[in-house]
């Protein structure tokens, strides 16, 4: 993994590593707050050679006592360390503890090149920790002298207590600073070790980067969650491409301009004519995606057809409120004509609608027929075609259908699509020698980062603002306002006209 592997690691779980961090400053708060207080008080004493010991106090005479002096020192920071010292203190003392227990509360220090004995001694009381660093130095004094001068005469080698123990004014355990600057150091590494694994495990498609490096494919749009593209079974699709802005309708109709605008700038002689609009799982909101993108290229100026190629569950004619009735596979079969099943809306005057009609037995047959290839190759003569495809995954029509058409955007659910379901998707489209134009990412957190516009991200900067909308009013054909009741448009006489219209609104 590189750098910027983790940096983006570290923003997609910040708020995992943060509340790491947080735990662990309050973990080490705890522990120092009900951390017993510790004092420490330290008492000196010094190593005496009198120069009685030797003949004479000649200079290397007392250089010799001197080196002797310093290795008694290290001898006697041994003598300091034993039991039977331990046991003298404690009973100078009073102490109710064992000889083994209290050593465990003194250090024994000898600085280089001195004849100091440095003692710590280590209470939960100032004034209990100054009392046995004294006493420790004075038993060690009594000890040595019984050691190295047994017939008390006075001409010996002894420990001088040259610098008694103060009371400590505050303690040296625990340490709120030290403590905390650990807690916060391990919260931090505990909370980067589990962003690291979570992000090793989570197969989630997250972001615009892992689905072109992963796949080598672009992303041709990214739309944010919404309020406003929320929708349960049985409602209209929402257009948020047309009528009324508001708040929450700017940013997701931005993100269908978007989209649009790459489409054309795909292959700027020769765009896209015929779209497949599919994703690897139900619910991903292929269809709200297909339509608010059809609806968006006819706001351009373009005229465009939305076909409901779901043969097994079609939703686009009763999510616009149009009667179901005959569609697709009455114009596959021949028993209708273009005319004659086509509708329009009054949420998109400028859409013509086609639904699934009757429900065949053999949907990926019909779609992969020669007749859908005919079909498809008259209409880009004169529309921009959008198929409402069903999912990759469960049935293989919208494979049939992107091999027949110019390409397919496929709809992934930001946070939800797995890396394996994006791929065998794409393998899908692959095996039947499919173009795929993009993927589009649905849903995407719109206060998560990381999400571009792949090889397109310039072109993405040409918004729908209110020079284009004009623009596109003024290049949209005329067409003859429909009257409709119940959301069910007039029947195929109405259709017919509007076709017309189109027609000869291009050829003028």
């Amino acid at each position: 993994m590189e750098l910027r592997d983790y940096l983006r690691i570290a923003r997609m779980h910040w708020r995992a590593i943060v509340a790491s961090v947080v735990l662990g400053g309050l973990a080490a708060w705890f522990f120092t707050i009900f951390s017993p207080r510790v004092y420490a008080a330290d008492a000196t004493g010094m190593v005496v050679t009198p120069p009685l010991v030797f003949s004479g106090e000649s200079g290397g005479n007392l250089s010799y006592g001197d080196v002797l002096s310093k290795s008694r020192a290290v001898s006697y920071a041994d003598v300091a360390r034993g039991r039977v010292t331990a046991q003298g203190v404690i009973d100078k003392l009073g102490l109710s503890t064992t000889p083994d227990a209290l050593v465990q509360n003194i250090t024994v220090t000898t600085p280089p090149d001195t004849v100091s004995l440095r003692i710590r001694a280590t209470a939960g009381s100032p004034t209990i920790a100054q009392q046995l660093a004294d006493t420790w130095v004075s038993v060690l004094a009594d000890r040595i002298k019984e050691i190295e001068d047994p017939q008390d005469t006075g001409k010996t080698i002894r420990l001088e207590p040259v610098e008694p123990a103060a009371i400590p004014t505050a303690p040296v355990s625990p340490n709120p600073r030290r403590n905390l600057a650990l807690g916060v150091v391990l919260g931090g590494l505990l909370g980067s070790a589990y962003a690291v694994l979570r992000s090793q495990l989570d197969r989630r498609i997250r972001d615009v980067e892992t689905v072109t490096r992963d796949f080598g494919v672009t992303v041709a749009g990214v739309i944010p969650q919404s309020p406003a593209l929320a929708r349960t079974r049985g409602e209209l699709i929402p257009i948020v491409v047309s009528g009324p802005r508001d708040g929450r309708r700017i940013s997701a109709a931005e993100s269908f301009f978007k989209i649009r605008t790459n489409l054309q700038f795909m292959d700027i002689d020769d765009p896209p004519r015929v779209i497949v609009v599919t994703s690897p799982l139900p619910g991903d909101g292929k269809s709200t995606v297909a339509s608010n993108l059809a609806v968006a290229l006819a706001e351009a100026g373009s005229p465009v057809i939305l076909l409901d190629g779901d043969l097994r569950r079609p939703v686009v004619a009763e999510s616009f409120g149009l009667a179901e009735g005959a569609g697709l596979t009455d114009l596959l079969t021949g028993k209708a004509t273009l005319e004659e099943v086509s509708q329009q809306t009054s949420r998109a005057p400028s859409l013509l609608l086609v639904g699934a009609g009757s429900i065949p037995p053999n949907p990926s047959e019909l779609l992969g027929s020669n007749s859908m290839k005919q079909l498809l190759n008259s209409l880009r003569e004169d529309y921009v075609v959008v198929i409402d495809a069903p999912p990759l995954l469960p049935v293989t029509d919208a494979a049939v259908l992107t091999a027949n058409a110019d390409g397919a955007l496929v709809v992934i659910t930001g946070g939800k699509t797995l890396d394996s379901e994006l791929h065998a998707s794409l393998t899908q489209l692959e095996q039947v020698n499919g173009h795929v134009l993009g993927v589009i990412i649905n849903k995407a957190d719109s206060n998560a980062r990381g999400y571009g516009y792949g090889n397109y991200g310039y072109y993405a900067g040409y918004g729908y603002g209110p020079k284009e909308q004009s623009a596109a009013k003024a290049a949209a054909p005329t067409r003859r306002p429909v009257q409709e009741s119940d959301g069910v448009s007039p029947g195929p006489a109405a259709g017919a006209t509007a076709v017309d219209e189109t027609r000869s609104g291009r050829m003028s």
